[in-house]
């Protein structure tokens, strides 16, 4: 975390000739069970992870935006005047920020910055929430208007939903705003609850990156959604949350719906389950549940590919793996794999090659942990984070 710290204050200094007023750090996530449950109304289980995205900015005296991505080598500029939509790369989620801020009363401040993170893009591990969140608190410490988490996870999925036209749920904002180190959130997506649960310091998450990747907005991602939405009308329900697992002989259902209702039934079952294996310490059930949502969405919700079922059989196959699936909204990425601690090591360099001999496939696997959610730091005369070797 030091490294990008340093970096982004840095150039920050360097491109604008004095140093930052603040700096923003919004995480990323892992899921750790409840895939396409969030926009069904029911339940979640992510962390946010050590892997984030920072801002480094000061005000300016005009309405301009002015930032320089030190990932892309490009600079992004807009009038806060003039917000007006086009497809720009990873600006339009800056600019999308400030357009749902503005249209919900935000008076809003120009400001310039620098910009670096090291969450894989499109891998599932929510560089997109990250990215909005990390715009949003920049707007709040340019701005001078207080943080509240929540609202603005809220306001960061209108403008996935409306300005970037990806119709995803509450889950990853949320989670990007109010992770808790050391915990997973237990979230109930109807009502916005948010239960801490404890990790258990016996096991590791890893991430095993398939180097496979996807785009939202462009795959199925929004089919599944209105799948879902029209099997729960047809079930005569505001959403899957309330369906039961006898529904699915509706004769209203055409071939395909049950099965995505299917899913998000036991997902929700699985998430429940999860929550209890977690406290008493079950790790083996835990595993079990991991291994039943991969089959489901695989299944039922036809998301996978078959490098991600790769990677999920060769971690199942391993002896210090409890279990393995598949994370994010699927269609390539990432999966996620609960290990036991100590064994992380031999289990990356054993299924990595594994992967690499079956795909042809270099992965990239590595070990993270629960991270708070959004900070905004203003006094940057502090020390940075110190470095770990």
């Amino acid at each position: 975390m030091s490294e990008l710290w340093d970096r982004v204050t840095e150039t920050f200094t360097a491109l604008y000739g004095g140093p930052p007023t603040h700096l923003v750090r919004a995480p990323g996530r892992v899921n750790l069970i409840g895939e396409h449950t969030d926009y069904n109304e029911g339940f979640v289980l992510p962390m946010a992870i050590d892997r984030a995205i920072w801002i480094a900015l000061r005000p300016r005296p005009d309405r301009h935006i002015k930032l320089y991505s030190l990932d892309f080598a490009n600079e992004f500029t807009f009038s806060l005047d003039r917000i007006t939509y086009s497809q720009e790369g990873w600006g339009k989620y800056i600019k999308g920020i400030a357009w749902v801020l503005h249209n919900n009363g935000y008076q809003l401040s120009g400001w310039e910055g620098v910009i670096v993170g090291d969450i894989p893009i499109g891998a599932g591990l929510s560089s997109s929430a990250a990215l909005e969140l990390a715009a949003a608190a920049a707007f709040a410490a340019a701005s001078g208007f207080a943080w509240e988490p929540t609202s603005m996870a809220k306001l960061a999925q209108v403008s996935e939903n409306s300005w970037i036209r990806v119709k995803s749920g509450i889950m990853d904002q949320l989670v990007c705003a109010n992770g808790k180190q050391g915990h997973a959130l237990f979230i109930d997506c109807r009502n916005l609850e948010m239960t801490p649960i404890t990790l258990p310091p016996e096991a590791s998450v890893l991430i095993l990156d398939t180097s496979t990747r996807r785009e939202l907005a462009d795959s199925e991602y929004n089919k599944r959604r209105r799948d879902c939405a029209v099997a729960a009308a047809k079930l005569g329900l505001s959403a899957l949350r309330d369906a039961k697992l006898e529904d699915l002989s509706n004769p209203q259902l055409d071939p395909v719906l049950p099965k995505r209702a299917r899913h998000v039934i036991t997902e929700n079952a699985r998430v429940l389950a999860a929550v209890t294996a977690l406290q008493s310490g079950n790790l083996a059930e835990l595993g079990n549940l991991l291994n039943a949502s991969h089959a489901s969405l695989r299944d039922d919700f036809e998301v996978s590919r078959s490098e991600l079922d790769q990677m999920v059989a060769l971690a199942e196959a391993h002896p210090d793996c409890y279990g393995a699936r598949l994370t994010g909204a699927g269609f390539g990425g990432c999966v996620v794999a609960l290990v036991r601690r100590g064994a992380e090591k031999e289990f990356s360099e054993r299924v990595a090659a594994g992967y690499l001999a079956a795909t042809g496939l270099n992965a990239e696997i590595y070990a993270v942990n629960a991270a708070d959610g959004v900070q905004i730091i203003g006094h940057l005369d502090i020390a940075p984070p110190i470095r770990k070797n």
